[in-house]
């Protein structure tokens, strides 16, 4: 019996993973990003955020986990985009900075 099959499981189910932890990752930016934006009283645009990037860091113990990197924007006025970027590391968030007219904002 051919067990040909066996690696392309393997595959479909370590896609199925990534693509499943992926999309809870983002989930948490998103929130973690509104909240931000409501802190500071801007406003976040398109409500969503983007992968920028996306490769492999250690964290404090060494322990290697995906690194994610999002993007999206918010307004100060309403007729004005700004950027900001949140940093992930496995499912905890590194990162979070908006770029503000009188400096960067970086919230940890």
């Amino acid at each position: 019996m051919s067990a040909w099959y066996l690696p392309v499981l393997i595959a479909g189910g370590v896609l199925a993973w990534l693509w499943n932890d992926g999309l809870r990752t983002r989930e948490t930016v998103l929130r973690a990003c509104r909240r931000a934006c409501d802190d500071l009283g801007v406003q976040m645009l398109d409500q969503t955020v983007a992968l920028r990037r996306l490769g492999l860091g250690r964290d404090a113990r060494g322990r290697l986990h995906l690194r994610r990197e999002y993007g999206f924007e918010f307004s100060l006025t309403g007729d004005d985009r700004r950027s900001g970027s949140a940093i992930c590391l496995g499912p905890w968030i590194e990162r979070l900075q908006l770029e503000h007219p009188d400096g960067s904002v970086f919230i940890q």
